[in-house]
């Protein structure tokens, strides 16, 4: 007979559902987690992964055509298989998520396949029509695409799903929303051969990164080929016999252009419909549910982590969430997460970083505060691992507060910012000032030695500038 009492629930298998059952299992708890659809969530198996597993193809792709500037022959006519390429990414999702199944029986976890819904204090219902109970209920069930009425999501328009699994490559290709989905497809898109145009309502792509990094990725996407148009809606879209018909409006001024397929990239809404939340004291604000700093909803015994909490929609924000929430419900000492410490990567060529407060964020906040803020900058055409790779275009940007030396902000834009952002998240959990940073002995040659110079840069003390 299968056990339906715990000591806690998870609903979604995703990057903040399944790390919850894990961390929940880890202190003793007997857990059960309810997904609806596959294990690993929309991250693992229609977001973060598969479009990395892409984009990471685009970049072989890109090498191989640039081969002969490395004093490799025989690879400059190499050729995207988009079909190949669509099957890789799919495995590597699959095996991931098999990857999870795994880590849900060693940690004795039961899974149940099904869609649920609170049914009373303690109690959920699923679909299958069992009824399980706990004094401890987590909802990670995510969030999903935001729709645009003027884009109708189908055969020819597609939203992420369709954009991962295309049968064939389109000539031609509007994204519409240049936040980190819309600049990630734009980049994979057009490094397979497709004709780009990107557009975004705001005044630049990637809106919520610092304005100087976002002015080079446009420039950067330029130089790739990538159209982009910003201040730009869509104001309707009609079928034609090869593709879509779009009408753009760019400050008042409207346009027609034609292109085979559109992908909609206009962000995201929670998941939070068929909850069972109306029956609760559960709050929604903007399709996200509101909680305090350990995750609590006003429904006691119930909690949310992750996307349908709210932004930052970041995978690594629902895991660290699920984390922080399970430890407070076992008793342990658990903290608040600060958004200025969670950093956000977006994939595209080139991969933009970042953490903490943009410059004109803090240029604010100290004015606010009667401060003064010190930025320092550093170039990866001073680094001698760039220039050996290749890859020597690109920037780093610090922010300081220049009376107390605190890291205010950091923002990388380069092929491998990525991987050298956490440098400065671990300097800015540790609460480092500019002292200890600049005190750090960083491996000669790496890429890494530009995250000191800026730091340097901002104190006037740069070397290889």
């Amino acid at each position: 007979m299968t056990k339906t009492t715990f000591d806690l629930i998870v609903v979604g298998g995703g990057p903040g559902g399944y790390v919850a059952a894990i961390r929940g299992a880890q202190l003793g708890m007997s857990v059960a987690l309810v997904e609806r659809a596959e294990l690993g969530g929309i991250c693992l198996n229609w977001g973060c992964i598969p479009t990395k597993a892409l984009l990471h193809s685009a970049t072989v792709l890109r090498a191989c055509r640039e081969a002969a500037h490395y004093g490799v022959t025989g690879a400059g006519e190499a050729r995207p298989d988009l079909a190949a390429m669509v099957a890789r990414s799919r495995k590597v999702a699959g095996r991931l998520g098999q990857g999870v199944a795994h880590l849900m029986k060693k940690n004795g976890v039961t899974v149940f396949g099904a869609s649920a819904k609170l049914a009373g204090a303690g109690k959920l219902a699923l679909d299958s029509g069992a009824t399980l109970s706990a004094p401890h209920i987590v909802l990670a069930t995510g969030a999903r695409a935001r729709e645009l009425p003027a884009l109708p999501v189908g055969e020819r328009i597609w939203a992420y799903r369709q954009a991962l699994v295309p049968a064939d490559l389109p000539k031609s290709l509007l994204v519409v929303g240049a936040g980190a989905i819309g600049a990630e497809f734009a980049s994979f898109y057009r490094a397979v051969g497709a004709e780009v145009t990107l557009i975004d309502m705001t005044a630049d792509i990637l809106p919520q990164e610092d304005a100087e990094i976002s002015q080079l990725a446009r420039k950067a996407f330029e130089k790739q080929g990538i159209r982009v148009l910003t201040q730009c809606a869509v104001k309707a879209s009609s079928a034609t016999a090869t593709g879509v018909k779009v009408v753009l409006d760019q400050q008042g001024k409207q346009s027609e252009l034609e292109v085979e397929r559109v992908i909609v990239a206009a962000g995201i809404v929670g998941n939070v419909e068929n909850l069972g939340l109306e029956r609760t004291r559960v709050k929604v604000e903007k399709t996200h549910i509101v909680t305090d700093g350990l995750c609590r909803t006003d429904e006691p015994g119930v909690y949310a982590i992750g996307d349908v909490a709210g932004a930052p929609w970041l995978a690594h924000k629902a895991s660290h969430e699920a984390v922080l929430c399970v430890e407070a419900i076992a008793g342990k000492p658990a903290h608040p997460i600060d958004p200025l410490r969670i950093p956000a990567c977006t994939y595209s060529y080139p991969q933009v970083a970042s953490i903490g407060m943009t410059e004109a964020r803090a240029r604010e906040h100290a004015k606010q505060n009667g401060g003064e803020i010190r930025v320092g900058k550093f170039t990866f055409a001073g680094n001698g691992k760039a220039i050996a790779m290749g890859e020597d275009q690109g920037l780093v940007k610090t922010v300081f507060d220049a009376k107390t030396g605190e890291l205010l902000g950091a923002h990388i834009i380069h092929p491998e910012a990525s991987e050298l952002i956490t440098g400065y998240g671990v300097a800015a959990s540790l609460e480092a000032t500019e002292e200890d940073l600049m005190h750090t002995v960083f491996a000669h040659p790496t890429l890494s030695e530009t995250l000191h110079e800026s730091v340097l840069s901002a104190f006037g003390r740069a070397l290889h500038a």
